[in-house]
């Protein structure tokens, strides 16, 4: 396989379905987020510990697999044949994940300051990159169709990587930092 074709040299780059579009467009800046978020969950994973954090692990290689799903629907230009792979299911399969993960931590009723361990500053890193890619996705829905599902996917992502961070926190006896001005925001 060759790595470079040459064919982004002026500015553009191929969508699924062969139409070209310059490389600051909305799909490309979407799912270019999606592909940094993806990164960074490797970022993530790299500084888990691989016996104590096996589950978390397991857990975000399935999302990088996902992520790689939902980019490629995000890629695929309107009107492409394109079997989409993000299924209708997906946001609600991350559902269980959040309500376990979340109960690893206490409950918070204020903002925190996003740190802590490596492995939970990537995942935090990770959330706000996603949360960009979901508002890019927003931006292009206004204007192209997109697939639904890989909307309500990052949108359930971004909570799943929030609570894994705080859980892996709470595994490496970190504490949350609150921030110091905020009222109570989070309701159970």
């Amino acid at each position: 396989m060759r790595i470079y074709t040459r064919g982004g040299d002026k500015g553009k780059t191929a969508l699924i379905g062969g139409k070209r579009r310059f490389k600051h467009d909305t799909r490309i800046e979407a799912y270019g987020s999606i592909d940094e978020a993806g990164a960074f969950v490797g970022l993530a994973i790299a500084e888990l510990d691989t016996h104590r954090d096996a589950d978390i692990m397991d857990l975000l290689f399935r999302v990088q697999q996902t992520l790689w799903d939902v980019g490629a629907d995000v890629a695929a230009a309107p009107g492409a044949i394109h079997a989409f792979r993000t299924p209708e299911t997906a946001a609600g399969d991350l559902e269980p994940e959040i309500d376990r993960y979340k109960e690893e931590s206490d409950v918070i009723k204020k903002f925190i300051l996003r740190g802590g361990c490596r492995a939970s500053a990537n995942l935090h890193v990770a959330c706000t990159v996603v949360r960009r890619a979901e508002r890019r996705l927003v931006e292009l829905m206004q204007v192209e169709e997109i697939h639904l599902p890989t909307l309500k996917y990052l949108n359930r992502l971004s909570d799943l990587l929030f609570v894994l961070a705080r859980a892996v926190n709470t595994r490496n006896h970190r504490s949350d930092v609150f921030y110091e001005h905020s009222p109570n925001v989070f309701r159970e």
